[in-house]
């Protein structure tokens, strides 16, 4: 892990940095994968594809549900979400963040940015989150895609840009999927991807992400030095 001490101080080009949650700070991909195959399946659809249910995380859940489930009919769209959180709730407790998290929230907040988190997940399942890992201090604001519109339309990030009182231009927008680059962009912000979450990173240039680290420890050093 980068040595924060030991890099000088400077005036931050960001001021606001805005997370995205599963498969950028915790390790949650495979579970998410594993569980819409599930649901899908208990609902009688043809059980996506690793790559295809992988593909809608970072979406809503509703949203994400229908295209992994193409040929399940809308009347069963909230059977399919229950299934999907059961199976989920089953194995939340054995979900982590990728190590060097926490110390990677705190660095960035001694240097004075204001962290918030933008995700598709639920404010109920968030919440359920930030407890579990103690995470709810260290962040000044977040939207969930049950609260405002789904990515990549650009409201959550608006709104935590107008909560937080920081402009476009020094907002940065860091996720693992195509839907995060692209909500950054919509929102006329910067972006920086992460290559071990739910999508390829060589599906990401279209986007223009000013960095994308393949390690949360290149993560931490890339923001120290750029952000």
């Amino acid at each position: 892990m980068t040595d924060s001490s030991a890099r000088p101080a400077r005036s931050p080009r960001f001021d606001l940095i805005a997370f995205d949650w599963d498969g950028t700070l915790y390790d949650s991909t495979r579970l998410i994968v594993r569980c819409i195959q599930a649901a899908v399946v208990d609902v009688g659809g043809a059980k996506p594809s690793e790559d295809d249910a992988a593909w809608v995380i970072g979406l809503g859940l509703a949203e994400a549900l229908a295209r992994a489930a193409p040929d399940v009919p809308k009347e069963k769209y909230p059977e399919l979400g229950a299934r999907y959180r059961y199976h989920f709730l089953q194995h939340q407790d054995d979900l982590v963040l990728f190590d060097g998290v926490l110390p990677m929230l705190d660095a960035l907040r001694a240097r004075g940015h204001k962290l918030a988190v933008a995700t598709g997940k639920s404010r109920r399942g968030l919440n359920e989150a930030l407890k579990t890992v103690a995470l709810r201090d260290r962040f000044d604001a977040s939207r969930t895609a049950d609260e405002t519109f789904g990515k990549p339309h650009p409201r959550m990030l608006l709104e935590l840009m107008e909560e937080l009182e920081v402009p476009a231009e020094r907002t940065l927008m860091i996720g693992d999927t195509t839907h995060d680059l692209q909500l950054a962009q919509n929102a006329g912000c910067a972006s920086v991807g992460v290559g071990f979450g739910a999508h390829a990173s060589s599906t990401f240039d279209e986007f223009k992400p000013l960095y994308v680290a393949q390690s949360i420890a290149e993560l931490q050093a890339w923001l120290l030095d750029n952000a």
